[in-house]
């Protein structure tokens, strides 16, 4: 294994679907800074922001950026995540899937809805894993993930987060979004340092509280997958999107999109 994972970590992530990586990205932090600064100056064509007319601060987010971005391109290539990744998920290889910053400007008081990653992606398989990474000292808008929630036996329905509707029609193919807090979940959160990394399954239910500081709070993501991800399709328009892929239900996704950064 990498010498950033330790048995402990890999035992945590496969049980729990969450562990923390100190460091990760500790190297790379102001190459992603760099990065941040240039997709917020020249947005993608997914960016949004994600508060309602007269909400305080100001939310950002865009994903899939990495072939336009190349701080975001040399460290996914030059850096010990795709390793990491495939020593946490158990598998031989490590693809990419996408990209994902998230940005809390102070006094942004709105928390990230909880949700599940992977019912929006048209990915299907145990072997995934998303790194949050922030940029700035974290302690109160932390990341916040419900341990075990990647084994629930019903994925939680996708919403959209500012209009709040449903992202597809069929309600009864998923449960609704729970309230950790009230149901006395058990919600795994660190403090962190720049370049510290949660990695996650993309089946864990996940939020982030706002962030009332007086700092910024910059967040880089990225998402991989293992072995056994594979297309499937959904019941409406996934988000990413990845519009003219051509790829068929069953089929690992097409390396020419999604290229292979690590294999042992």
């Amino acid at each position: 294994m990498h010498n950033l994972v330790t048995r402990d970590h890999v035992d945590q992530f496969q049980r729990d679907g969450v562990t923390l990586i100190k460091g990760l990205w500790a190297d790379h932090v102001e190459t992603l800074r760099a990065g941040v600064a240039r997709n917020m100056a020249d947005p993608g064509p997914y960016a949004a922001e994600n508060l309602h007319k007269g909400e305080a601060g100001r939310f950002f987010d865009d994903y899939c950026n990495w072939q336009r971005i190349p701080e975001f391109e040399t460290v996914i290539r030059k850096s010990a995540a795709a390793e990491v990744a495939a020593d946490l998920m158990q598998s031989r290889s490590t693809q990419l899937f996408h990209d994902h910053v998230l940005v809390k400007e102070p006094g942004t008081s709105k928390p990230t809805p909880w949700h599940q990653d992977g019912p929006y992606y048209f990915v299907s398989g145990r072997q995934t894993v998303s790194f949050w990474s922030p940029l700035d000292p974290v302690t109160e808008a932390s990341l916040r993930c419900v341990a075990g929630s990647h084994l629930w036996d019903k994925p939680v329905l996708p919403t959209r987060w500012l209009s709040e509707e449903n992202f597809y029609p069929d309600e009864d193919a998923y449960m609704p979004v729970p309230d950790p807090d009230a149901e006395g979940m058990t919600i795994l959160e660190w403090q962190m340092e720049p370049g510290d990394a949660v990695a996650f399954n993309y089946d864990i239910l996940h939020g982030a509280r706002g962030n009332t500081t007086d700092q910024r709070r910059r967040a880089f993501s990225l998402r991989m997958l293992g072995d056994d991800a594979r297309y499937v399709t959904r019941p409406g328009r996934t988000s990413p999107p990845f519009p003219g892929h051509e790829m068929q239900e069953g089929q690992r996704l097409r390396e020419d999109w999604f290229p292979v950064l690590f294999e042992r």
